[in-house]
């Protein structure tokens, strides 16, 4: 952090919002994606640093079947997308988790792969979890068509005119991915391989670069179809028109606990976002170019809004709300005094009285967005090395591990775990998939191999533990005795000096909506357009609007 940003958070502290205001599953399942989400921060420093992408194979032919590779360089590494398309009958397209076959395979490689590479992964890719991968790889993914969406641009190009735009604004998206592995997933690179990387150590950054190239990739292959089926009457897909399509994901309970076993990485995104909001309400005034950029981040807000569809009764109130306060906000705006003291804090306060959640948290991205020069730093402050919280601190006594209780875990404490809604759920890991699942605990088997992701209730059990317990004891002792409170032991000394590391809800009860979680790390991404298909699914766009590959040098970054 540069010494100028080191000032400025010293500067922030009564701007912080609080663990307590901001950890609950209703207010994070209303998150908005920032200028400091993984997808951006990934283009600003693909741009900055001037990294090259080209796409020296490409060997598909007339069925729409063969592979591809995107290069991409920068400095003296190469990471190179290796793509297989494939004619895959309708009936064997599928988003579910228990699909065997899509409509294209991917890994990212590490380097620039051989003949040798290609045969290898030809064999293993397309088969996903059932083939096998090395630590050549960085990801495996695969993507299905937005059918209706993919045989119109296809039809359209190959006679010579471009796609309806409607049609395109609509969907999105010319494909979805259904999932991308990474961090050592069957056979892939760890984490711990790559980390020590500058260009890979934010979070999720392999998978964001693979992202970002399979959209080149759904580009590319629509126009190649189109040429197939129209010949010299074909035409390519106009700048502008390719620049509003996306990459689809389904995505589903399998992301979820993701961030409850990862608490000093939650921490330090949360941390990050909200000293960038801090930052931002801290400042004395407001610039004209600052104001402008309000504007143009609120229309745009605006307009992701106006098309963002979706039929699901959890969405369809909460995107009415945020029309609703988008509207309210706007008029606000228009009238808003910027020569008071803090403009930005007062703007702030107002939303909180005025706005729903969805509104609140849609503000936070919009204020953020003209004030880069102010908040972006923090992007780099959003990894964690999480080994060095593994270590229980044995001689912490009994009264202090309580008082830590008290100012960090009073939500969990006030929990009655002894009634029926509080405990409905329990959360496990799928035989046939190896993938989190949630079941109900009155009507399905499982309960015993259940995981430890009911945080609130591990935290009653210990504190009620540490009550029998002599104040001076070391907690080393404790353990010796329970050594099942090892886990949330340890959590608890993780949150002493992390105060956002824990979700400050009950994710066991009956009420929990899982697309909480979901839409909380979806928009650390940078995932728009969230549209849940149940409470434990949903479909979103990543990159839309961003630059494609040919594009990057000019620095247009969303």
């Amino acid at each position: 952090m540069s010494q100028s940003a080191h000032n400025a958070t010293l500067q922030t502290a009564p701007f912080r919002r609080p663990a307590s205001e901001v950890m609950h599953l209703d207010r994070i399942g209303c998150s908005h994606p920032t200028r400091l989400s993984f997808l951006r921060s990934m283009l600003r420093r693909l741009h900055q640093e001037n990294w090259k992408v080209d796409r020296p194979v490409w060997d598909v032919d007339a069925t729409g079947s063969g592979h591809a590779v995107y290069r991409t360089r920068c400095g003296d590494r190469t990471y190179s997308l290796v793509a297989f398309a494939h004619d895959l009958p309708e009936d064997m397209r599928s988003d579910r988790v228990i699909a065997t076959a899509w409509d294209a395979t991917f890994t990212l490689f590490d380097g620039e792969p051989t003949q040798a590479d290609i045969v290898r992964l030809r064999d293993n890719v397309p088969l996903q979890e059932a083939g096998r991968i090395t630590t050549r790889e960085l990801t495996l993914a695969r993507a299905n068509r937005s059918v209706r969406l993919f045989h119109h641009v296809v039809d359209a190009l190959s006679q010579g005119r471009q796609p309806d735009p409607a049609e395109i604004a609509d969907i999105g998206y010319l494909m979805r991915t259904t999932a991308v592995y990474g961090s050592g997933k069957f056979g892939a690179a760890d984490r711990s391989d790559i980390a020590d990387r500058p260009e890979l150590a934010a979070p999720f950054q392999v998978e964001m670069l693979t992202v970002w190239l399979i959209r080149a990739f759904t580009v590319d292959i629509v126009e190649h179809m189109a040429m197939v089926k129209g010949g010299d009457r074909a035409v390519r897909l106009d700048r502008e028109l390719r620049r509003t399509l996306g990459v689809g994901n389904s995505t589903g309970l399998g992301m979820a606990p993701f961030i409850v076993r990862h608490p000093v990485l939650l921490n330090n995104w949360m941390i990050a976002r909200e000293e960038a909001l801090a930052r931002v309400r801290a400042q004395s005034g407001a610039t004209q170019p600052a104001i402008a950029g309000l504007r143009l981040a609120l229309n745009a807000a605006i307009e992701n809004a106006r098309v963002w569809t979706s039929q699901h009764p959890l969405q369809v109130p909460k995107l009415a709300a945020l029309r609703d306060d988008l509207r309210m906000l706007s008029e606000t705006v228009d009238t808003w005094d910027f020569g008071q003291p803090l403009p930005w804090d007062a703007l702030w306060s107002w939303s909180v009285d005025a706005l729903s959640l969805e509104g609140q948290e849609a503000l936070l991205s919009i204020m953020l967005e003209p004030h880069g020069d102010l908040v972006d730093d923090l992007a780099d402050c959003m990894a964690a090395d999480e080994a060095p919280s593994f270590r229980i601190n044995g001689a912490m006594c009994v009264r202090d591990l309580r008082t830590i209780l008290k100012q960090h875990y009073s939500w969990a404490l006030s929990i009655d775990f002894t009634t029926p809604e509080n405990i409905a759920r329990f959360w496990y890991v799928s035989e046939e998939k190896l993938e989190p699942r949630l079941g109900e605990r009155a009507t399905e088997e499982g309960a015993t191999l259940e995981q430890p992701l009911c945080i609130a209730r591990l935290v009653a059990e210990l504190d009620e533990t540490l009550q029998e317990r002599d104040e001076d004891e070391p907690v080393a002792a404790v353990l010796l005795a329970h050594p099942e409170h090892r886990y949330v032991m340890r959590r608890v000394q993780i949150a002493q000096n992390h105060p956002f590391a824990e979700v400050q809800d009950n994710l066991i009860s009956a009420d929990m909506l899982p697309i909480d979680l979901l839409r909380c790390k979806l928009s650390f991404f940078g995932a728009t357009r969230f549209d849940p298909r149940s409470d434990r699914w949903v479909r979103i766009n990543l990159f839309q609007g961003a630059p494609f590959p040919d594009e990057i040098e000019q620095g247009d970054l969303p």
